[in-house]
């Protein structure tokens, strides 16, 4: 029955971009985990903006937010069934759908922001678009969510000895329940809408992300130790569904591409302003930011990219990824 479901609301979906042109406005749908106003969700509204100016308002588009619509895993199968058209989410949750996403989630594959920017921007961010199209989805743009560490309420971590024991919430990927594995702890993948009550209760010792998602979910109020080893620079994905895409004339496919790519722009300014208040606000709430000896959780990713590094095409990505200066 739910598979049924899901189709029939496919079909409807299909049907009625094969009558777009007829009808005065096609009105899609957009989900996001993250709250109103936050940069990822901003971003996808500038698009929807930009979409209606240059489509003279045939299109236009309505932003589900704070996971409205599901955790980023449902509406995953949502946007690649067509119940909804579009999806802002993690990398990370692709791994086990699209090899090729395996290379931007891996641990300290980029150097920083700049250097995970140029990847991104150029060859390496096309491949990595074009190998999302078998799984039914379109990869419309690549957008920022900064660099992800590791916090937690029982202590600081100052080395990876320090990690030894403790329970991390992690994103539902094997690359970072691995991660967490090789610096001697322990992952619990869940949805990011529990990660609150689960520190709250002792469920989980802490977790893992960015200034801004540590603020605007709340974790510093119950997670104050904050370690800045900044594991993964993961990029954001924002997907449409393909056969959703593939029914639009080459004029609009166009233009969606374009106005996606113009968010991007407008999505890194928003995002920078937006980590540098949050880093603000949790050391207010009184969170304790520690700045760890990266070496130390760099050396001990070498099993890591034993494990998801196999093939011969992961491993040329690598490699072009660390030479993109």
């Amino acid at each position: 029955m739910k598979n049924f479901v899901k189709l029939a609301a496919g079909l409807m979906v299909a049907a009625s971009f094969m009558s777009g042109a007829a009808s005065a406005q096609t009105v899609l749908k957009s989900s996001d985990t993250h709250p109103d106003g936050y940069p990822t969700v901003e971003g996808v509204k500038y698009f929807g903006e930009l979409l209606k100016e240059r489509t003279q308002g045939r299109y236009s588009l309505e932003v589900y937010h704070s996971a409205q619509l599901g955790e980023e895993k449902d509406t995953i199968e949502q946007v690649r069934s067509g119940v909804i058209e579009l999806n802002r989410v993690s990398m990370a949750p692709f791994n086990g759908t699209v090899k090729e996403s395996v290379v931007p989630a891996l641990p300290y594959i980029f150097r920083s922001e700049d250097h995970m920017h140029k990847v991104m921007d150029g060859a390496i961010g096309d491949q990595i678009k074009k190998a999302f199209e078998p799984a039914g989805l379109v990869v419309l743009a690549f957008y920022d969510a900064g660099a992800r560490s590791f916090y937690n309420k029982t202590k600081p971590i100052n080395s990876v000895a320090d990690m030894k024991g403790l329970k991390f919430r992690v994103i539902q990927s094997d690359i970072f329940v691995d991660m967490v594995a090789a610096l001697g702890a322990n992952a619990t993948p869940m949805p990011y809408g529990e990660v609150y009550s689960a520190i709250e209760t002792g469920v989980i010792d802490g977790a893992e992300n960015n200034f801004p998602s540590y603020d605007t979910a709340k974790h510093a109020e119950v997670a104050k130790n904050y370690s800045l080893d900044e594991h993964t620079i993961l990029p954001e994905v924002f997907v449409m569904n393909k056969a959703a895409f593939d029914k639009l004339t080459p004029e609009d496919q166009a233009v969606f591409k374009q106005a996606a790519k113009d968010s991007v722009a407008k999505q890194r300014e928003l995002w920078s302003a937006k980590a540098a208040e949050s880093r603000a606000n949790v050391e207010k709430l009184g969170a304790q930011i520690t700045m760890p000896d990266k070496q130390g959780f760099i050396d001990a990713m070498a099993p890591v990219y034993e494990k998801h590094v196999k093939d011969d095409v992961l491993k040329k990505m690598v490699e072009d990824v660390k030479a993109v200066q």
